[in-house]
């Protein structure tokens, strides 16, 4: 692994008597895929929110790239090349596919015609080429989730924060998934991924992080997770088994 471009460092976050992240410490390499995973409540996507700047932390730093992002607001932080993507889903529904992913392409560019240029490349990549001129209304599940992956991409990110990207995929829909994300980070995209689906992480992942209680338990390889006692108990149960890759 090569160099940190994500270290998030003793991040504590809390809502009224309720610690949702508690002293969190994290470093995401370039060009690394890391898993974040843990029970529903964990605080993982509280940790994503404060990553992005949808929320300020009580205490604890965000550095990206070698610069400080703590409090920044999400355009900013956006703007420097990190960008998520939501669990829930919600298209610019009277919109079409190519006018949703240009909302995208306008952090970089003023011109509608590369603003254009740009989401039609994107779509064409994420397969979603054949829909591209069709009100994103229309798309599927699956292919709502490529729509809202196209607009993060069309931001030309370094880091990419996807939640539960593979929420409501079927296992097919899934695999392709895990596939088109590998593509992704061939492009130099690194990514932090909040997932429940375990097949596809563990797939996924270089890295897996484990938070429960809003504490990170284990950090380690996706072997290491697997048979972690401490994460079969907070998590995965003991029927988890890791199938042969």
């Amino acid at each position: 692994m090569s160099d940190m471009l994500l270290q998030i460092t003793d991040v504590t976050k809390a809502f009224g008597g309720l610690v949702a992240v508690n002293g969190a410490g994290l470093d995401v390499g370039e060009g690394e895929i890391l898993g974040l995973i843990g029970p529903n409540g964990a605080g993982k996507t509280t940790l994503f929110n404060i990553i992005s700047g949808e929320i300020q932390p009580d205490k604890g730093s965000i550095t990206f790239n070698g610069g400080d992002i703590t409090g920044l607001k999400p355009h900013v932080i956006a703007h420097r090349g990190l960008v998520r993507t939501f669990q829930i889903v919600k298209p610019f529904a009277k919109l079409s596919v190519v006018e949703n992913v240009m909302v995208g392409a306008f952090i970089n560019t003023s011109n509608v015609k590369k603003a254009e240029r740009r989401a039609r490349e994107v779509i064409e990549f994420v397969g979603l080429g054949s829909h591209a001129d069709q009100p994103a209304s229309n798309l599927t599940t699956a292919s709502r989730k490529r729509l809202e992956l196209s607009r993060a991409l069309a931001t030309r990110p370094r880091l990419l924060l996807l939640d539960e990207v593979m929420a409501g995929l079927t296992p097919t829909e899934s695999a392709s998934m895990v596939e088109l994300l590998q593509g992704i980070r061939e492009q130099g995209v690194t990514q932090l991924v909040i997932e429940h689906v375990m097949q596809a992480v563990m797939t996924l992942s270089d890295r897996i992080a484990v938070l429960h209680h809003g504490e990170l338990i284990a950090v380690g390889l996706p072997a290491q997770i697997a048979s972690d006692p401490r994460v079969i108990e907070a998590y995965l149960g003991e029927e988890f088994e890791i199938a042969d890759n």
